[in-house]
């Protein structure tokens, strides 16, 4: 164990016995996610680099300090990528504030969500142990996978020191097309198309276009290319549009949040079912994810966007701006959250990490 290690360690141990809060940090680029931060800040950086990269293996350990930016160039080398395309949000994102978040990317259509790329987690818990799971083929006693608990906990069990991740081969061709559509057509298309054997492996539909990205073999791509038509996005376009969903810079997304804690700068999260109608509420909207994943900007009330989500058969996360210290997150049913809480406490039982940050009182 290493002085790094070993200082944080008492460090917990001192916060626990006094009662103060600390909230591990990285980059701070998630900073803005979940609920008013609390306590000092516990800086992750100095506990960085890659541990362990087994390419024929498609897995890499890296500690959480790790630039996020520096482990996707060592992969690159190879070939390979973070198929769930996690957003950086800035050049300091690190890899344990990536996985603390739980965001995935465009490709999350195709390719899964980053939880499913967790292999195991090395932890350091509230009473200042460092625990290992998933590479140790550890469980605590109710067979919970815990590696996977530990994506988008948002550091309230703990601060990840090492994480494993499943890589896998960038695709071998990619286009891009773009479709004049309404909401509703884009729906429907999205669900149509998401039924058929296509190498879809991204959607982004924001002011009545609809972009649609195809990746894997060259002869696949260019097949679903001539089948859906369309008109065929430049390379150098497509991939600045892309990157400018996964980072949060397209222009749906620019000057959100400018005016924190106001109604008119919320921008909801709204997970449905891809076949969910349009949303029917005031503002902007942008449907990724085919049609799975709603942003909307909008100055209606948290009861409104939170009632439609769940007629709908989803929930909603006030994502960014509005009124932070208030519930963020959709309530859960009283069985989860007493789960939720029963975790917590397992973790953490002194309230060490991030307190509130998920919800109120937690």
């Amino acid at each position: 164990m290493n002085d790094q290690i070993q200082e944080w360690r008492e460090r917990v141990r001192r916060a626990a016995s006094s009662g103060d809060a600390l909230q591990p940090r990285g980059g701070g680029t998630k900073s803005f996610y979940g609920r008013t931060l609390v306590g000092d800040v516990l800086d992750t950086r100095a506990h960085a680099g890659v541990v362990g990269y087994e390419p024929t293996e498609l897995v890499v350990t890296v500690r959480g300090g790790t630039p996020l930016a520096e482990l996707e160039a060592v992969i690159a080398e190879k070939g390979q990528m973070l198929a769930f395309e996690p957003p950086h949000f800035g050049p300091t994102a690190t890899v344990g504030g990536c996985v603390a978040a739980g965001l995935s990317g465009p490709r999350r259509l195709a390719a899964g969500a980053l939880r499913d790329y967790v292999l195991g987690v090395k932890l350091l818990d509230g009473r200042g142990e460092v625990l290992n799971f998933g590479g140790q083929v550890m469980k605590n006693v109710a067979g919970y996978d815990v590696s996977r608990l530990i994506a988008g906990s948002l550091g309230t069990l703990g601060l990840i020191l090492e994480v494993s991740l499943k890589v896998l081969p960038r695709p071998v061709a990619e286009a891009t097309l773009s479709f004049e559509l309404d909401e509703a057509q884009a729906i429907r298309r999205l669900n149509e198309w998401g039924g058929q054997p296509l190498p879809l492996s991204a959607s982004a539909w924001y002011a009545g276009v609809l972009a649609l990205r195809l990746s894997g073999a060259e002869a696949a791509v260019r097949s679903a290319v001539q089948k859906l038509g369309g008109t065929r996005v430049d390379d150098g376009e497509a991939e600045a549009l892309w990157a400018a969903v996964r980072e949060q810079t397209h222009d749906f997304f620019v000057g959100t949040g400018q005016s924190a804690g106001t109604a008119e700068s919320a921008l909801w999260r709204l997970a449905l079912p891809s076949v969910a109608e349009p949303l029917g509420l005031a503002g902007e909207q942008c449907i990724e994810w085919g049609g799975s994943l709603r942003w909307l900007r909008s100055s209606a009330s948290a009861e409104q966007v939170r009632a439609r989500a769940e007629a709908l058969g989803g929930h909603a996360t006030l994502y960014r701006g509005g009124n932070r210290d208030g519930e963020v997150f959709h309530a859960l049913p009283a069985p989860i959250m007493a789960i939720h809480r029963r975790l917590k406490s397992a973790f953490d039982p002194a309230g060490v990490f991030s307190p509130g940050r998920l919800y109120n009182g937690f």
